[in-house]
């Protein structure tokens, strides 16, 4: 898809993905860092504080990708975080499975709902980039 065939729904779910990224990366490494600790699960040997802050600068580095990459590398991106979406999903589980309360996620029902979050933000970051379009520049 070139530049003239995104819709205005695609580029804003695109832009508006991409300043959550920044958000989100800027709050790892700020506001909800504590938060973003409880998130990481017990069985992975790193520490957790290392990985929310690399995790962070990974989301600011999305948040910038998806405002400004232009295609067709735009797909590429949102391929890219389609699979980080995915990658840090365990964590997602995790916080639920062991019944953490983090990000006001204070019941198992809440953090139930939370997982079924994730598979729309996959598909929206496929979407948004093109990445779906079987057509190509």
């Amino acid at each position: 898809m070139n530049k003239s065939t995104e819709t205005k729904a695609q580029s804003l779910a695109r832009i508006l993905l991409g300043s959550i990224m920044l958000l989100a990366g800027t709050s790892h490494m700020t506001f909800a860092r504590e938060d973003f600790q409880a998130q990481v699960p017990d069985f992975l040997p790193l520490d957790k504080d290392f990985v929310v802050l690399a995790s962070g600068v990974v989301e600011i580095s999305f948040g910038v990708a998806m405002l400004a990459t232009k295609q067709p590398r735009r797909r590429t991106v949102g391929t890219l975080l389609a699979a980080f979406f995915v990658a840090i999903f365990p964590g997602n589980i995790s916080q639920y499975l062991t019944h953490t309360s983090a990000f006001g996620l204070d019941t198992d029902q809440k953090r139930f709902v939370r997982l079924f979050f994730q598979p729309v933000l996959v598909a929206a970051a496929l979407w948004s980039t093109g990445a779906l379009d079987k057509r190509r520049d």
